[in-house]
């Protein structure tokens, strides 16, 4: 996936080097390079381990879930050298759950899910650099002008985000249910056993996506956009590998800690009886496939004004034939 991404960020960079050079209009285009600055909102859905629909679990929307969907903000500024390309930098704040029980029963491959029990909430940060580029663009007889345009465009960038995964944990003395963070329990044995590390709570994302944007006049906009965000982590949801034996948790953490460690790492009612697929070792997650998730934004942009230096300083002579 990762030599994948990597070539579309080449095939994109690539078309617009070549838009730039080799545009005969490209001189148009750039006659009125601008700043923008904006606020969006919006779903955030989680795309994971946990939850779903009927049958076999997968990657994408065919798992997702109404009743899992949050709601994100975010502030973003951009700078357009012309009217064919936008450079933007975001940050996003939101949050995202799974939950086993949200899966509707209809006796298939989603029973397995149903019995595993578990669940997780998290909130999300980030912060990304993205390309935005409107291809239609090349098709407007004055692509300065504006008012009443519909322009679709794509995205592609790289990402920073930061997430802490908690679940439910039931005391079996007093029955109460509280919320606890998941990292600090190791409930897959990360960090004690081999070949399986402790998880960073920072990571890395590629935010890749289309939108569609309506500009009121010269000054404002409004644009609807779907944003995936591709991660290198299985664990957001803090489900990846399989069971870990109760041992190793009691071996490695403190008592305390232990006993809530082993409560959250197996909360499947089957646990302990042979054969059942909830036992140390059982399959509890899908690490051949990482997590991700995605937003769809109500965006508003407000232009701050036209920078006539970036002109002459920047831009590439255009090309005429």
């Amino acid at each position: 996936m990762k030599t994948g991404l990597h070539s579309i960020w080449k095939c994109l960079c690539s078309l617009v080097i070549g838009l730039v050079f080799y545009n005969s209009s490209y001189s148009q285009l750039s006659a009125g390079n601008y700043f923008e600055a904006g606020v969006t909102v919006g779903p955030m859905v989680f795309l994971g381990d946990l939850g779903g629909h009927y049958g076999v679990g997968t990657g994408f929307l065919k798992d997702y879930n109404m009743n899992a969907t949050k709601i994100a903000y975010g502030f973003y500024v951009a700078a357009h050298p012309n009217e064919l390309l936008g450079i933007r930098l975001s940050a996003n704040f939101g949050s995202i759950e799974g939950d086993d029980n949200f899966i509707t029963n209809k006796g298939g491959e989603e029973v397995n899910r149903l019995n595993r029990n578990l669940d997780f909430k998290s909130s999300i940060s980030e912060a990304n650099l993205m390309f935005e580029l409107y291809p239609t663009v090349l098709f407007e007889d004055q692509p300065t002008e504006q008012t009443g345009r519909l322009r679709p465009y794509g995205v592609l960038g790289i990402g920073v985000f930061h997430f802490n995964p908690m679940g439910q944990y039931v005391d079996p003395n007093t029955s109460q249910t509280t919320w606890v963070y998941l990292q600090p329990l190791h409930t897959e044995g990360e960090g004690f056993l081999p070949n399986r590390p402790n998880y960073s709570l920072t990571q890395i994302n590629i935010p890749m996506g289309v939108g569609m944007k309506y500009y009121i006049n010269e000054s404002v906009n409004f644009s609807l956009e779907l944003l995936y965000r591709k991660t290198f982590t299985d664990y957001i949801d803090d489900v990846s590998t399989t069971y870990v034996d109760p041992a190793v948790l009691a071996a490695n953490l403190p008592s305390g800690t232990a006993q809530i460690a082993i409560a959250m790492a197996n909360k499947s009612p089957l646990q302990g009886i042979p054969g059942s697929g909830y036992n140390p070792g059982d399959k509890r997650g899908d690490p051949s496939q990482t997590d991700a998730y995605f937003t769809l934004g109500l965006k508003l942009g407000i232009r701050l004004g036209t920078d006539h230096s970036y002109d002459n300083s920047t831009r590439c002579p255009s090309l005429r034939y």
